[in-house]
């Protein structure tokens, strides 16, 4: 009998991780995929990116609403482990994969370990200034499997008490994508998304839900910002953390200049290849820390969101303060490239995944053991 995997998957940031792992489970005989979607992918207000799922030719997809706009994250943590719960007792799955330290994951790697199901948690043991951290280190304390995407990640599993043995180093599985010869020409995403600059950077601005009380503040300054350069801007929505209705109070402000266009959201290949030619990245989303250094490209990284993240000689830390971030933008005005950063791999990350899966993963207990850190 095939093994039948199921991928969660409740953003367009985590589904552009898994989807080179999905493909190569799909393509693999011995295996099965199936995808259970949910979180933003639901909502209208973010694109409805569910629809990319089903465009990347995958087919096995139940999708589930967990949340409305404004809920908070532990009504959706709930939601999304009872919407899952009853899938469970309807499909069978020798294996779930997670991804990352959103809620979606931790109710995916909650209810897979209280039903003895296999849990696979990919980018486990990276760290940030944020709540997310929290959430990232409990998943990977709820999986029995681990794919990191560094040596360094690997250690940290190590001293939580993760076995040496579960945990695989395959790098970050969007490089796959992102150093493939599948991204679309640049001037084919521009006509796709009626992008008329010839240089241009990108803005991502997410909420940083520990400092709810500066959300506004800090949203209003990185407007400012974006104004007060008179650059051109591809602007991307923030998540839905709590928080984000400042930002998008905020980007209101945009709507409407020539040098912006804001989107919901990108498809990701598409943002791929927007990245690949941008100036800069402005703003404290993980893609300045994970994608831009692979590129070359720089990024200005604003505040605490990514703080004790990796770091890379073409990130630049700034706080919210206007005078300091116009000057960096002011530096990349033109284009300006830093040496390709390997540290997230090259590449081969859903070959390293599938040999796993066709190894002695399956030889892993659902019964963990704490491994004392020597």
């Amino acid at each position: 009998m095939p093994k039948k995997i199921l991928f969660l998957t409740g953003t367009r940031a985590d589904f552009g991780k898994l989807k080179p792992l999905i493909n190569a489970v799909k393509n693999c005989d011995g295996f099965q995929y199936q995808i259970f979607a949910t979180g933003i992918h639901m909502l209208a207000k973010y694109g409805g990116t569910v629809k990319e799922i089903s465009r990347s030719g995958f087919d096995n997809v139940f999708t589930y609403m967990n949340h409305i706009e404004g809920e908070d994250m532990e009504i959706t943590l709930a939601n999304t482990i009872i919407g899952l719960s009853r899938y469970l007792h309807e499909h069978q799955v020798d294996m779930i994969v997670v991804h990352g330290d959103r809620v979606e994951a931790l109710a995916g790697a909650t209810a897979g370990a209280l039903r003895n199901i296999l849990v696979v948690h990919v980018e486990g043991g990276e760290i940030s200034g944020t709540v997310d951290e929290l959430m990232r280190h409990a998943i990977s304390k709820l999986s029995h499997i681990h794919f990191v995407a560094s040596e360094t990640a690997e250690r940290r599993l190590q001293q939580l008490g993760e076995a040496p043995e579960t945990i695989f180093r395959i790098g970050s599985p969007d490089v796959d994508v992102m150093l493939s010869d599948t991204l679309p020409e640049l001037e084919q995403a521009k006509e796709r998304y009626q992008i008329p600059f010839e240089q241009y950077a990108i803005a991502m601005l997410h909420p940083v839900t520990t400092e709810y009380e500066l959300q506004a503040q800090h949203a209003e300054i990185f407007v400012d910002s974006l104004m007060a350069s008179k650059q051109n801007y591809i602007v991307v929505y923030p998540n839905n953390d709590y928080g984000s209705e400042f930002i998008f109070s905020a980007y209101n402000r945009l709507k409407n200049h020539s040098n912006i266009r804001l989107f919901p959201s990108l498809r990701f290949e598409y943002f791929l290849r927007f990245l690949k030619h941008a100036n800069f990245l402005v703003g404290n989303s993980s893609a300045g820390i994970h994608e831009a250094p692979i590129y070359g490209v720089p990024t200005i990284n604003i505040g605490t969101r990514q703080q004790n993240r990796f770091h890379y000689e073409s990130i630049f830390d700034v706080d919210f303060d206007c005078a300091d971030i116009l000057s960096h933008m002011a530096r990349f005005k033109s284009l300006t490239r830093f040496s390709p950063c390997a540290y997230y791999g090259d590449g081969s990350s859903s070959e390293k995944f599938l040999a796993a899966l066709q190894g002695d993963v399956w030889t892993i207990s659902n019964q963990k053991q704490f491994k004392d850190f020597n």
